[in-house]
């Protein structure tokens, strides 16, 4: 069952990068971060998105389950209900 999630890393992100984080949306905020927020369906789809970021040599700064919806994760994802 698929869970909702915010991943937050340092730096901008173009939003064309959001079909390789699996559709899920992207915003930025007043700091220069980029939000990735979405459903993500399982535990080792997380464990990926964690290591696109990695590869593509990111910084992590955090990351949420279960948060509420914004007007950012509004945008469905791919095969998302």
């Amino acid at each position: 069952m698929a869970a909702r999630y915010r991943i937050t890393i340092e730096g901008t992100l173009d939003d064309s990068w959001s079909a390789w984080f699996d559709g899920l949306a992207i915003a930025h905020d007043a700091d220069g971060n980029t939000t990735l927020a979405g459903a993500v369906r399982e535990q080792a789809a997380l464990h990926g998105l964690l290591a696109r970021v990695r590869d593509l040599g990111l910084t992590l700064l955090s990351v949420e389950r279960g948060v509420t919806a914004t007007a950012a994760d509004q945008l469905v994802s791919p095969g998302e209900p």
